[in-house]
């Protein structure tokens, strides 16, 4: 699997009870790697996908140590280092009551300066599925990079799966840019938000039906309730959320994509992929930060 994504810096910073303006809030305070496309990635190769690799762009500030942070985690790192921007930093601020909710304010510096020049057909040699993430439609250079892969892969019989990432970036691109953009991709993992976004639609199973009379197949998450996965303007499955005591709901929804996409791969049909998407999910929560444990160095 390739996928074609974002790498970021992530600035965690676990807070309890609302922020102080003009003074001090006590936070515990962690820098670690992430990036919706990244963490995807990871999480694939975690739940045991074969041969993934991640196209994606960073200053050289933070390169090699991101290469070795998804080289740990089993991805093949394919990372062009930009000559001028600095990686992309999300700040996520999490509060540490039951919800672990959290907000991001977002730099994404290299990230989305990844363009055409960077694209070579070739990346698809070998590649059973292509995966975008929707940040990449959220800048023109990343959007033409996004478009010329898609070619690429409907040229070559490749399926291919597109996260939407963001409801507040999606919102600025406008929805039917997004859905014009999105026309061949054969699977969409949208967020509840999202997927009410793309459609005015206030239910999410509403939602999912609708936007699968578009898209073959559609797998709406709904973090503590579970996913949906619906076809043919039908929603088919709701399978229910695994249980978890949330710490950071940072990268819930890019563990539940790696998951699934994984076992897709493996054979699954969608409505067991998505247990095992509800399981990463769950597992994802548990933990600080968007990314599954790194596998332990090689002796």
């Amino acid at each position: 699997m390739l996928v074609v994504g974002d790498v970021i810096t992530d600035v965690v910073a676990r807070h309890r009870g609302p922020l102080a303006a003009g003074t001090d809030t006590a936070a515990a305070v962690r820098t670690l790697p992430g990036g919706a496309g990244a963490n995807v990635a990871c999480w694939a190769a975690h739940r045991g996908c074969p041969d993934v690799r991640l196209l994606g762009r960073v200053g050289a500030d933070a390169a090699a140590w991101h290469e070795r942070e998804l080289s740990a985690c089993g991805v093949r790192p394919l990372l062009v280092v930009d000559p001028e921007a600095p990686t992309g930093t999300v700040i996520c601020l999490v509060d540490q009551g039951a919800s672990a909710e959290r907000t991001f304010l977002t730099d994404s510096g290299a990230s989305l300066r990844l363009d055409p020049g960077d694209w070579s057909s070739t990346l698809l040699d070998g590649v059973a599925r292509l995966h975008l993430s929707g940040y990449l439609f959220f800048s023109e250079p990343s959007r033409a990079l996004a478009s010329a892969a898609l070619e690429s892969a409907r040229a070559r019989g490749v399926p291919v799966s597109l996260d939407p990432a963001s409801a507040g970036f999606l919102a600025k691109l406008g929805v039917d840019r997004f859905l014009a953009l999105a026309e061949d991709v054969d699977l969409l993992l949208p967020s509840r938000d999202e997927a009410c976004l793309l459609t005015g639609l206030p239910d999410p199973a509403d939602a999912a039906a609708e936007l699968s009379r578009r898209i073959p197949l559609v797998v709406a998450k709904l973090g503590g309730d579970g996913a949906l996965v619906a076809r043919s303007g039908t929603v088919r499955a709701h399978v229910p959320a695994a249980p978890a005591t949330a710490r950071d709901t940072t990268g819930a929804g890019d563990a539940f994509t790696g998951a699934f996409l994984a076992a897709l791969l493996a054979g699954a049909e969608p409505e067991a992929a998505a247990v095992g998407g509800c399981e990463a999910g769950a597992t994802a929560v548990e933990r600080v930060g968007g990314r599954p444990e790194a596998a332990p160095p090689a002796r």
